[in-house]
């Protein structure tokens, strides 16, 4: 391998002497973390011996060979045919081992041979470049070698579709990104955007010759993810597509990208383009060097179809719900809410929150706001009453909204989230009458939400994501708390009446063994508090598809029993401990103590 580092460019071959048997080795093509490295593959040389082609094979995967044609020098015609590198790519925690094991048959020996590739599976990126995360789990393949009729040249004529790469070259060859589609569901949801989470080429891709925002655009005019797809609409008519021909796209010197499509956009009307617009425009303007200020969708005769620049975009912001400075509220010494003003960024003069929550007779123990910061929703200090009222006017408190029946106040009701319909949620982890409950515009009747993947586990917190379509639940079970992801289905009218479940529960945050704190921290990520097995207890990022980005981990706390974070990312994180009191996190900081008492401290949500 010759590495040209001051251009940024790896040329991978796999002509240096390479011994086919001995202990196994691990091929890995590039540093961890460094995504500007560029790689080349190369053909195998004259006579390579089988353990070169295997691993020139393997090189060659996570090179930027356009269409993959290096790399399928390596295998025979037939299975260059009809292998599918775009299949999926499964990840592995390290680039793959590689072993021998030779044919029985004594009469086949000279001319087959089969390698074992093993490894540690971490995840799996399918056709629709979604993300799925696994616990650590065995992985074990075969390529099976024969050497060509006539020659003494020996290739690989059976290899599974799809590609296989190690950690560290998957963080270096793609990236996350968000696709945005608006929330299914009564009229007055379906201007919300919701992100949905998905890995593209860095630079071109090899398959489609596309750079990373076309791409991307590619993806979100294709549809949602299959996971999403139940719970949101995209405004693009079905059959929509790129322009044929259409590989790169850039914005203008005015910051304008211009986006052709195909004509199955050419009736759509100025509502819908508009919306069509807004998908473009959040998806794609932290893709590019110069941010995108303005997207024009064109017809497929390249004519105009509609602008929409982004200020004209802020009706649809995905972030939009809490209409202006988060605030942060807590539980104080006393047991009553108070509240930060969201202007101070965590370091401002805490004050009692108007209502009975700020001066009231029963003392709570935590504390949910709702995005709008009208109405809150707080747990008494025995854990057995929820109640909600007003933090913005003055009045008595109200009768309990939910009672949990249960003995211990650990087996009682969980701290209160609201979602950004404004709806409000609590676990009861009553051990014999768990529910999961909703109220639905906070003030409804408390109804219950199924939850089919449960299973024996029982929920020990619970957040809910700005858009309402997602929650984050802590489930414990057989002696672990593990964080999940479920998606949120309604049926019926936008009031009490609607049958709500969460389904398909997924994990966020599996190289985790506990979870012991979460928060959402923007459009399609989570802070997160655990500890790997038999690891120290560490903070970090995780995003809402299982995936963790290379700089996830973040300064640690004495500690963490609780953290909270906001909507808008660039607001501190905050945090309970159990020597520093509550503490604050900004970008580019170091944990600083805000207050020395106090408790359950929350942004709106």
């Amino acid at each position: 391998m010759i590495a040209l580092l001051g251009c940024g460019v790896v040329l991978l071959s796999a002509c240096g002497s390479m011994p086919v048997t001995g202990d196994i080795k691990a091929v890995d093509a590039s540093q961890p973390g460094d995504s500007q490295v560029q790689v080349y593959a190369v053909a195998p040389r004259e006579n390579a011996t089988p353990g070169e082609v295997v691993d020139g094979f393997l090189e060659s995967m996570t090179s930027d060979d356009p269409g993959f044609r290096t790399t399928r020098k390596y295998l025979t015609k037939e299975a260059s045919r009809t292998w599918k590198p775009s299949a999926f790519t499964t990840v592995l925690s390290k680039a793959p081992n590689r072993s021998p094991r030779p044919v029985r048959d004594s009469d086949r020996s000279s001319t087959e041979l089969t390698f074992t590739l093993t490894g540690d599976k971490v995840a799996t990126v399918d056709a629709q470049s979604a993300y799925q995360p696994v616990v650590p789990t065995d992985f074990n393949r075969s390529l099976h070698l024969v050497r060509q009729n006539g020659s003494k040249e020996w290739r690989i004529d059976l290899v599974p579709d799809g590609l296989l790469l190690g950690q560290s070259d998957f963080k270096r060859l793609y990236r996350s990104v968000n696709k945005y589609y608006f929330a299914a569901g009564p009229a007055t949801d379906q201007s919300t955007l919701v992100a949905d989470p998905v890995y593209v080429r860095n630079r071109t891709d090899p398959i489609t010759g596309m750079d990373t925002v076309t791409q991307t655009v590619r993806s979100l005019v294709e549809g949602p993810t299959n996971w999403l797809r139940p719970v949101v609409d995209s405004r693009f008519p079905t059959g929509t597509a790129l322009r044929k021909g259409v590989t790169a796209l850039a914005p203008d010197d005015r910051n304008v990208l211009k986006v052709p499509l195909n004509k199955k956009a050419d009736g759509v009307g100025q509502r819908s383009c508009r919306m069509m617009a807004s998908q473009v425009l959040y998806t794609v303007r932290d893709l590019t060097s110069a941010r995108v200020e303005q997207v024009e969708l064109q017809r497929s005769d390249g004519s105009s179809l509609c602008v929409l620049g982004s200020d004209q975009a802020e009706e649809f912001a995905p972030d939009g719900s809490s209409g202006g400075p988060d605030s942060q509220y807590f539980v104080d010494d006393e047991g009553h809410v108070q509240r930060i003003p969201g202007s101070t960024k965590g370091s401002g003069d805490p004050e009692p929150v108007a209502g009975p929550f700020g001066n009231g007779p029963v003392r709570m123990s935590t504390v949910g706001v709702a995005r709008d910061e009208q109405l809150a929703a707080a747990v008494s200090q025995d854990s057995a009453s929820l109640y909600v009222a007003s933090v913005v006017s003055a009045g008595e408190l109200p009768r309990p909204a939910v009672i949990s029946r249960a003995k211990k106040s650990e087996d009682r009701l969980s701290a209160p989230s609201w979602d950004g319909r404004g709806d409000l949620w609590v676990a009861d982890r009553n051990p014999n009458d768990r529910r999961l409950l909703r109220l639905a515009g906070g003030t409804g009747e408390p109804s219950n939400v199924r939850v089919p993947d449960l299973g024996g586990a029982r929920i020990e917190a619970l957040r809910l994501s700005a858009d309402g379509v997602r929650i984050a639940l802590l489930l414990t079970e057989d002696g672990h708390t593990t964080l999940k992801i479920g998606r949120i289905e309604r049926q019926g009218g936008p009031d009490t009446r609607q049958d709500v479940s969460v389904v398909e529960l997924r994990k966020a945050a599996p190289q985790l063994a506990d979870v012991t704190a979460m928060s959402w921290s923007g459009r399609s990520r989570l802070v997160v508090v655990g500890k790997e097995q038999d690891g120290v207890q560490q903070v970090r990022y995780v995003q809402a598809d299982g995936s963790a980005p290379a700089s996830g981990v973040l300064p640690g706390a004495n500690q963490v029993s609780s953290i909270a974070a906001a909507d808008d990312e660039q607001l501190p994180l905050m945090a309970d401990t159990e020597d520093d009191g509550i503490v604050k996190l900004s970008p580019g900081d170091n944990w600083q103590t805000v207050l020395k008492k106090g408790s359950s401290l929350v942004y709106p949500g």
